[in-house]
């Protein structure tokens, strides 16, 4: 494994060298998970150069502050592109609670700070990041559960309670981004139930290929007009009720 300096140069160089060449440029966080490769790879197939951070491959801890500002103060914008693709549905050993009497402090403090806080760190550095005076797709990966409007089952408190204030996170950010950078488009997604280890325990859903979930979100961030930013999307582009 790539120490956090070595990780950082290595981002940096990659930066730098598609800076001069004037390429699109795209930044995927969480890339070593099965969404996060998948979009990495289809925009890489679409000919962007682009820029990966994941805890696997450089240290990068999405809720540690320390290190989410250690990897982001050392990325040079702009991006045209960025996708936060991190996140956990319970911690490791845990399953999603079916009752209050399921609710566990720790638990729950722990999907929320993956889930809610780590986006909000990394959106914090995102500004900088972003061109002035063209237009940029930022996606933040949530989830359909975290509409409160759509919710029809109950259960699983802390996966919704923390896609519902990533969701929030999200909207707020696009309302601030919008005074300096008019073109920015900041947006929440729904990928749908993709195949990946994140999901292997629930096989009564249907779901689709990574790389199928992954063409269908870069269209969707393809056809977002600046009108959209702050908006909630699923996979089809369809808005998904608050």
């Amino acid at each position: 494994m790539k120490t956090d300096a070595q990780a950082a140069v290595m981002n940096l160089t990659r930066t730098e060298a598609s800076n001069a060449a004037g390429e699109h440029r795209a930044l995927v966080v969480g890339a070593s998970g099965g969404i996060g490769a998948a979009l990495s790879a289809a925009l890489a197939a679409r000919g962007a150069v682009v820029t990966t951070l994941s805890r696997s491959t450089d240290g990068f801890d999405i809720t540690d502050p320390a290190k989410v500002r250690f990897h982001m103060e050392r990325l040079r914008g702009p991006f045209q592109s960025v996708i936060v693709a991190s996140g956990i549905l319970v911690p490791d050993g845990g399953r999603p609670e079916k009752s209050l009497d399921d609710i566990d402090a720790d638990s729950m403090a722990q999907v929320l700070a993956v889930n809610a806080i780590g986006p909000a760190l990394v959106l914090r550095h995102l500004p900088r990041l972003l061109p002035r005076n063209e237009r940029s797709v930022t996606g933040i990966l949530t989830a359909r559960v975290g509409s409160i409007g759509d919710n029809r089952l109950g259960g699983w408190y802390s996966y919704r309670a923390a896609k519902a204030a990533a969701n929030q996170i999200v909207h707020t950010a696009a309302i601030e981004i919008a005074r300096k950078r008019k073109q920015a488009i900041v947006a929440a997604l729904h990928p749908g139930t993709v195949e990946t280890p994140f999901t292997k325990n629930y096989p009564q859903h249907a779901k689709s290929a990574p790389g199928e979930a992954a063409a269908s979100l870069l269209s969707v961030l393809d056809g977002l007009t600046p009108a959209d930013s702050g908006g909630f999307f699923d996979w089809a582009g369809k808005p998904v009720p608050w």
